[in-house]
């Protein structure tokens, strides 16, 4: 099984993790399991970009992203060119290594 590298991150993970994941298991899935609480403000139906990830190393192993999320994508902070929805990356057969970003934008939280 692939493993995942999540880097720290101050509130969800300060020590950072490696954890193996299922083939096919969003990376969302895959860090919730392990005990990661990333925000999913949606439950993970590709309409908020609370789950905005950075994938380090294994971009490439990802199917591309389907145009919504790109679109969503467009809004998120701290966007950068291998940023990815963790709930629609799809573990692949390579490991990855993932950042957190360190800030989301959650208007439900932050009451807007």
């Amino acid at each position: 099984m692939p493993q995942i590298i999540v880097l720290p991150h101050v509130e969800l993970c300060p020590e950072g993790a490696v954890f193996e994941a299922k083939t096919g298991t969003s990376v969302c899935d895959a860090l919730l399991s392990n005990g990661i609480e990333i925000e999913h403000a949606c439950e993970k139906s590709c309409a908020c970009t609370t789950c905005h990830v950075v994938v380090r190393e294994g971009f490439n192993s990802l199917e591309e992203a389907e145009e919504k999320e790109e679109d969503l994508l467009d809004k998120a902070w701290g966007l950068e060119p291998n940023s990815r929805l963790s709930c629609q990356a799809l573990v692949a057969d390579s490991d990855l290594t993932v950042q957190i970003p360190k800030y989301t934008i959650n208007h439900a939280k932050e009451e807007h």
